[in-house]
C-alpha cells in the first residue's frame, strides 16, 4: 500500500477527528460529564480523541513543545476572550485580581503546594530565568547545571557568568543510568564551598528521562546549595507533588501537557528563599515575603489565565493516573517494538520509574534532522530533531489522542529507515 493511501485510510481509525464538524462548549461539556468511567479503556480514549481537531496531513508525535487543546478548553478559551474584550478595562481594574488569585489556588492544588508559594507566568523560562536572573550572585559563585538541560537556561547561565563572573560547572547525564546513585553522584561531584545553585530537569526535554529530584535535593542541601527544578514537561503529565520533592524553585509550563494555551507557566518558591530574589520586572508588593512581587509581567492576555482552570477541570475529569498510565503505555509500545532492532539507538531509560511519554530514537550513522526530515517527507509523521550533548535521534511525543495504529506506522517508517 502506498504511504498517501495508508495515510487516507488511518483517517478511518481516527487520524482526523472521529467525529468530525465543531462541538459546542455545552455540547462538550455534557458529553465529558456523562461519559462512565466503567466503559472500556479503548472506548475513553476514542471519546478523547474526539475532543481534538487534529490536521489531517500528517501524524503528529511532537507534543513537546506545546500541547494541542482539546474542544472543551479552546471553546472555553474562546468565550474568556469574547468576555474580556466585551468588558475591556473594567474587567482589567475590577476583576483581574480577584480571578488571578482564585486561578492561582486552584492550580496550587494539583500541582501540591501553597498558593503563597505559587505565582502564574508565561512559560517555564520566564519562571527559571527570574531565578537565575534574580539570584543575589557574587563574583566567583559556582553554579551546576546539565549539558542535557534546556538551551535557553544555559544561555541565561552563560549570560550571569559574563555580567556578574559566575564559574559554570556541568555534568553530562547519562541515558542509561544505572541507579539513582549515579545521579546523584553526577551532581554532588561539581560542588565546592562556592556553589551556590544547581539546576536539575525533573524530566530531561530531550530524551524524557526523569531524574530523581527529591534525592537531589537533600544531596544539595547538605552542602546548603540550593535546587533549581526545571519541570517544563511535569505538569499534567505525571503524579507528583511540589512539596515532596524539597525542591527550593520550580517551574513549568501549563501550556505543554496540561493543555492550557499558549502563554502559561507557573513559578513555585520555597518560603525561605522568596525575598531572596530580586523580580524580572519592579511591581507595587513591596513586601520581600509576598511571592506576588515576582509575578509583574506588565499587561498581558488575562484570557489565557482564565483557561488554566478549564485546563485543569478538563485533567480531573480525564483523570492524571489514567493519563499518566495512558501515556507510559504509548512510549513503551513503541520503545518495545523498536529494542533490539538493527541501527535502531533508544536514548530513553527503559525502566518505567524513569520515564513517562517522552522518548527519544535514532538510527546509526543518520543525522537527527535528516531522520526527522525522511519521516515527515516519505511518511507525513512530524517530529523533531535533537542533536546536542550525548543525545542523536528524534523526540517522539505521543498524546492521550494517538492511535496505536499511527504508533504501528511510525514503528514500521522507523525500521523501513533503519535498513535503508
Amino acid at each position: 500500500m502506498k504511504k498517501r493511501e495508508f495515510i487516507k485510510n488511518l483517517g478511518l481509525m481516527g487520524l482526523s477527528p472521529l467525529f468530525p464538524g465543531e462541538t459546542s462548549l455545552n455540547n462538550s461539556s455534557n458529553e465529558i460529564v456523562s461519559f462512565s468511567k466503567t466503559d472500556s479503556d479503548d472506548d475513553f480514549w476514542t471519546k478523547v480523541r474526539s475532543h481534538y481537531n487534529l490536521h489531517p496531513d500528517f501524524i503528529n508525535l511532537e507534543s513537546g513543545y506545546y500541547n494541542i487543546i482539546p474542544k472543551p478548553t479552546l471553546e472555553n478559551h474562546i468565550k474568556h476572550i469574547k468576555r474580556v474584550n466585551l468588558e475591556g478595562s473594567f474587567y482589567m481594574r475590577s476583576n483581574r485580581f480577584k480571578d488571578k488569585n482564585e486561578i492561582t489556588s486552584k492550580l496550587s492544588e494539583i500541582v501540591g503546594c501553597n498558593s503563597e508559594n505559587l505565582v502564574i507566568t508565561r512559560n517555564t523560562t520566564e519562571s527559571l530565568d527570574l531565578v537565575i536572573s534574580g539570584f543575589n550572585w557574587e563574583k566567583g559563585d559556582q553554579a551546576v547545571y546539565a549539558l542535557q538541560d534546556y538551551g535557553a537556561m544555559q544561555d541565561m547561565f552563560e549570560q550571569i557568568s559574563e555580567r556578574h563572573g559566575v564559574i559554570l560547572q556541568k555534568i553530562s547525564v547519562p541515558n542509561h543510568p544505572k541507579n539513582d546513585k549515579e545521579i546523584v553522584s553526577l551532581y554532588e561531584s561539581k560542588i565546592n564551598s562556592s556553589t551556590k545553585l544547581i539546576l536539575v530537569s525533573h524530566m530531561i526535554n530531550i530524551t524524557g528521562q526523569i531524574l530523581p529530584i527529591k534525592k537531589i535535593c537533600q544531596m544539595a542541601h547538605k552542602y546548603g546549595v540550593k535546587v533549581l527544578v526545571d519541570g517544563a514537561h511535569c505538569i499534567g503529565h505525571f503524579q507528583f507533588k511540589i512539596n515532596d520533592l524539597g525542591c527550593d524553585y520550580y517551574g513549568s509550563s501549563l501550556h505543554k501537557w496540561l493543555a492550557a494555551p499558549l502563554g502559561a507557566g507557573l513559578l513555585y518558591v520555597a518560603n525561605e528563599n522568596i525575598s531572596q530574589l530580586w523580580p524580572l520586572m519592579a511591581d507595587h508588593e513591596k513586601n520581600p515575603n509576598k511571592i506576588k512581587r515576582l509575578s509583574h509581567t506588565g499587561t498581558h492576555p488575562v484570557h489565557t489565565d482564565l483557561a488554566i482552570v478549564d485546563a485543569i477541570e478538563y485533567l480531573k475529569w480525564m483523570n492524571l493516573e489514567r493519563k499518566e498510565k495512558r501515556l507510559h503505555f504509548l512510549k513503551n509500545y513503541w520503545q518495545d517494538a523498536l529494542k533490539g532492532v538493527p541501527n535502531v539507538v533508544i536514548n530513553t531509560p527503559f525502566e518505567s520509574s524513569r520515564s513517562c511519554g517522552i522518548g527519544n530514537v535514532g538510527i546509526s550513522k543518520m543525522k537527527p534532522e535528516l531522520l526527522a526530515q525522511k519521516l515527515f517527507k516519505e511518511f507525513k509523521i512530524f517530529t523533531v530533531a535533537i542533536d546536542y550533548a550525548n543525545v542523536q535521534g528524534c523526540r517522539i511525543t505521543p498524546n492521550v489522542f494517538t492511535t496505536i495504529a499511527e504508533l504501528d506506522y511510525f514503528i514500521k517508517s522507523i525500521k523501513i529507515l533503519s535498513n535503508a
